[in-house]
């Protein structure tokens, strides 16, 4: 009898964590509808130039208030119909889309460095710089952002440079919580102590040790910053202090809908429709974020 040679079976590889967290976005709905939605929308507003059939701007009273392709009366030169001075409703919606989007990522991005710095020096210093960072804080939660938005902004009068900023300096508080909770749990971490031992300074430790495990938490709260901010730009641009016309941002396409909702909806109805989604796309990107990024990696 021949004796049997018996080959020892492979061991599974072990999955990288760059591998586990691909599986976690692949496996969670809200991440990947949300996200889609998000890419679709920013690549039509990255190529409005190209993909708008007419200039945005242009007016013709003999084409106003023309109804959609799929209403009696519309025809496919206009898709989306015009508005009550003959624009093109469809090059109009993409070009609102650059605005909502600049609006956003620009004013999560101002809000994300302040709140981010103030809520790092409040958690990893503590002290008296934490009671006046949090000081600050609770004055600015016990002020509605809306309000506080629409008198800076009559003050100082509307533009896209001034909303940006405006809000940019009005919707920093949530980093700074997230920032300094999450901070004052590193703080005491073992390899947090190892670099003060070998003698590294503050800010490196605050630059090379914490930053790194503030990132996951900080992208969340910028995703969901940023629907905050299109939404708060859409209700200022709606009560006329916002984003001046004649550009086309969703809030003053519907405000300039609204004289027309009972016989002409879908003036109201199409940037109401577009702007719901794309903040409720963002909010689930977030929040699908949230969830992959968590230890427990819940589905």
């Amino acid at each position: 009898m021949t004796d049997t040679i018996s080959i020892p079976a492979a061991e599974p590889k072990t999955p990288t964590p760059r591998q586990v967290l691909r599986g976690r976005i692949l496996r969670h709905k809200g991440v990947m509808v949300g996200g889609a939605v998000v890419v679709f929308i920013a690549l039509v507003a990255l190529l409005a130039p190209v993909l708008a059939p007419h200039d945005p701007y242009a007016q013709s009273l003999i084409r106003r208030l023309q109804p959609p392709v799929w209403m009696e009366g519309g025809s496919w030169t206009h898709p989306l119909g015009t508005d009550h001075l003959g624009r093109d409703y469809l090059s109009r919606l993409m070009y609102g889309a650059q605005i909502s989007l600049v609006i956003g990522v620009c004013t999560a991005l101002i809000s994300g460095v302040l709140g981010t710095t103030l809520g790092v020096l409040a958690g990893y210093f503590g002290g008296r710089i934490d009671s006046l960072i949090t000081f600050l804080v609770t004055v600015k939660l016990s002020i509605p952002t809306i309000l506080l938005a629409l008198a800076v902004v009559q003050l100082i009068g509307g533009s896209l440079t001034v909303v940006i900023l405006v809000l940019g300096f009005l919707l920093w508080h949530q980093f700074a919580l997230v920032a300094r909770s999450v901070t004052m749990q590193i703080r005491d971490m073992d390899y947090i102590t190892a670099a003060k031992t070998i003698g590294c300074s503050p800010t490196r430790i605050l630059l090379t040790e914490v930053m790194p495990n503030l990132m996951n938490q900080i992208i969340v709260v910028l995703t969901l910053t940023i629907a905050s901010a299109i939404v708060v730009e859409a209700a200022l641009s709606f009560l006329g202090v916002g984003v001046k016309p004649p550009l086309p941002s969703w809030g003053i396409m519907i405000a300039e809908g609204r004289s027309h909702i009972f016989f002409r909806p879908w003036l109201v109805m199409i940037p109401g429709v577009a702007l719901f989604a794309l903040v409720l796309s963002i909010n689930l990107l977030g929040d699908g974020l949230r969830d992959v990024t968590s230890p427990q990696g819940r589905n």
